[in-house]
């Protein structure tokens, strides 16, 4: 468990406080993460890497020539906003493009997505390469669907060097994907790793047993053998990676041996041991390997083996030097020229007022986020103990520092009538939350307003807004009913609500009956297996348990539902 910590809340941001004043001479702050002290070269592409904090030296530790110009670090275990990733990576940035790269995580996606969106309408050419080493997370013939862990650092090595080198973006982009196409890895888990200010680790393992197939999120494996020597579980790893493979493997492969965070550094060489005698005896030459903490998940007892099979390109590029804060291989050149940071400007803009029709309905929708902050923080536990199951149990954490942060935004825009104010409440939930539900709730609200400002409260202006939430949730997120997400509690809130609205139902009515049948579906979702997300991999134990994504969103319609009976609306 983490001892050395002052509030849970200050954790990530006072953590990246003290690396950038131990680094300053390599690393300085900016809004959502590092980058490079003294910039990259003028016209040097800036692979930017990033996730979720927790994972140390990913990200921050690797910024450096031959490396990264710079991570974006968002909340433990959480992925960072689409404002952090933009503000990063125009800070980066010296006028070749930027790549991103991260692991395929839905958040991620969406966030890092968004801002790669935001760079491009400012003319700056912006890309993005997926890592997908985990062969636990996801078949072969559905390599696209498998998440990154350890292989993170495979591929920010490789384009980090091309990038140092000079190449063009496109040259950069290619290799990085070739990288990632020749990466695979698999990792065990002794035991689960604890939340900063928690008290109990998201999973255990049953004594006498380890758990194969670890995600670096706090993620369980997705099966349970009994413990083994060391040389027994190099078997147990490099059995599926050597039968996992890309076409035309050659036999010249890189070996990392990583330890997510209490596997100390002695075992790893043991562990290394049998799996060099494996390979060698496979007939595979080793090209400079690593063994040590390289992406790790705050204090999980764990390791991973990553394979990448080398070409003669990537050989070349995986040898290049490299300076970071976490990691050092051979002597870096000097730059090639000078480098700069773009200054960013402040997050917030001023809005104009608004109708007093607009402001009175701005401020009940200020009530009704309030409804939501209540019972969000009443229910955080509970949200994060179900989301633990097969996920990484932080949606409850996630949830109240997105509700907070939209209100206060609420509070400080409501002049600005409904849809500004509900525009920035979304804003402030996306930018603090981070994750794939601080996207799509950011995302909701941003719609609610557009399709709602200055309606009249009826229940077809509810119908209206809820549809608008809906669709946008699905266009971003991608989920349909089925896939064990909040979709599966929206739709029938939405479509209850649709009915209610074509028999002129009162409002306060309608929306009762409406979170009714959201907590309903929700509590259904008890039956279904995830296929989105991070816990798709462990589908088998998420089934008996509701969605963390679908409870939260039924919680809330209750609350609003409750708030509106009680005479909000009046």
């Amino acid at each position: 468990m983490t001892r050395l910590l002052n509030a849970a809340s200050d954790f990530v941001a006072e953590a990246l406080d003290g690396f950038v004043a131990l680094h300053s001479d390599r690393v300085a702050r900016v809004d959502g993460g590092v980058v490079r002290a003294d910039g990259v070269s003028d016209g040097q592409v800036a692979v930017v890497v990033g996730g979720g904090s927790g994972h140390y030296p990913a990200f921050a530790g690797v910024v450096g020539p031959g490396l990264a110009a710079g991570a974006v670090c968002g909340q433990i275990f959480t992925s960072p906003s689409a404002g952090q990733a933009y503000r990063v990576a125009r800070a980066a940035q010296s006028g070749a493009g930027v790549l991103f790269s991260y692991g395929n995580y839905a958040g991620d996606v969406l966030h890092f997505g968004q801002a790669q969106e935001r760079l491009r309408a400012e003319g700056v050419d912006a890309r993005t390469v997926l890592v997908t080493d985990d062969i636990a997370s996801a078949p072969a013939d559905a390599i696209e669907k498998r998440r990154g862990i350890a292989g993170d650092f495979v591929v920010f090595k490789i384009a980090g060097a091309a990038a140092e080198r000079g190449w063009t973006l496109d040259e950069v982009e290619r290799v990085a994907r070739v990288a990632n196409g020749r990466t695979r890895s698999l990792g065990v888990a002794f035991g689960g790793c604890t939340f900063p200010g928690a008290a109990e680790p998201l999973f255990t393992v049953p004594d006498g047993m380890m758990s194969i197939g670890l995600g670096i999120h706090g993620e369980p494996g997705i099966r349970d053998v009994p413990s083994c020597t060391a040389d027994e579980l190099a078997t147990h790893l490099l059995d599926p990676l050597l039968a996992d493979v890309p076409p035309e493997r050659g036999d010249r492969a890189v070996v990392l041996v990583n330890g997510l965070g209490t596997v100390k550094y002695e075992e790893l060489f043991i562990l290394y041991r049998a799996v060099a005698q494996r390979l060698t005896a496979e007939g595979v030459t080793i090209v400079e390997p690593e063994a040590g903490e390289l992406v790790t998940s705050l204090d999980m007892a764990g390791a991973s083996v990553t394979l990448l099979w080398l070409t003669p390109e990537l050989e070349s590029l995986w040898t290049d030097a490299a300076d970071s804060p976490a990691y050092r291989k051979g002597a870096v050149a000097p730059r090639r020229g000078p480098g700069r940071r773009v200054e960013l400007a402040a997050r917030t803009h001023a809005a104009p007022d608004a109708s007093e029709e607009s402001r009175a309905a701005a401020g009940v929708a200020l009530e009704l986020l309030r409804a939501a902050q209540s019972t969000l923080h009443a229910h955080a536990d509970e949200l994060g103990r179900i989301d633990a199951y097969a996920g990484d149990g932080d949606h409850g954490v996630g949830m109240t520092r997105g509700i907070d942060a939209a209100v206060a935004a609420a509070v400080a825009t409501r002049h600005a009538g409904l849809a500004a104010t509900l525009a920035a409440a979304g804003d402030a939930w996306s930018e603090e939350a981070g994750g794939t539900s601080g996207a799509l709730w950011g995302a909701a609200l941003h719609a609610i307003g557009g399709a709602l400002d200055a309606a009249p409260h009826t229940t077809t202006g509810a119908a209206v807004a809820a549809r608008a939430a809906l669709d946008r949730i699905v266009a971003l997120g991608g989920a349909r009913p089925g896939d064990k997400t909040m979709v599966d509690a929206l739709v029938p809130y939405v479509e209850r609500l649709e009915d209610a609205a074509a028999h002129d139902a009162p409002p306060a009515q309608a929306l009762a009956d409406a979170a009714d049948a959201a907590t309903a579906a929700a509590a259904a979702t008890s039956e279904l297996a995830p296929r989105l997300g991070r816990a798709r991999p462990l589908a088998a134990k998420s089934i008996g348990h509701p969605d963390a994504g679908a409870t939260s969103l039924a919680l809330i319609t209750t609350a609003i539902s409750t708030t509106v009976a009680e005479g909000a609306l009046a």
